[in-house]
């Protein structure tokens, strides 16, 4: 069972990577570096709990999707990202 859901949590994550490369429509470059950046800090984090901290895993990726949402929301407020 907790195999499963580790797995679903790396799929979830992967997914939520394919919007943070996509954002490249909306923000500016070095956003976007910024971005990918955490991504993969996300990622490493959720190989580095796969053992110890399964459902950890599953969580990564809605962390993931809120930093995303609310930086696109806060850079389009405040700083006029717009597609």
């Amino acid at each position: 069972m907790m195999t499963v859901v580790r797995v679903v949590g790396i799929v979830l994550h992967l997914i939520v990577g394919w919007f943070y490369i996509t954002t490249g429509l909306v923000a500016p470059g070095w956003a976007v570096v910024l971005l990918l950046t955490v991504w993969i800090a996300l990622f490493v984090f959720a190989i580095r709990v796969w053992r110890s901290r399964p459902m950890w895993v599953l969580g990564v990726p809605f962390l993931a999707a809120a930093i995303w949402v609310i930086t696109l929301l806060i850079g389009g407020t405040l700083l006029g990202w717009t597609a």
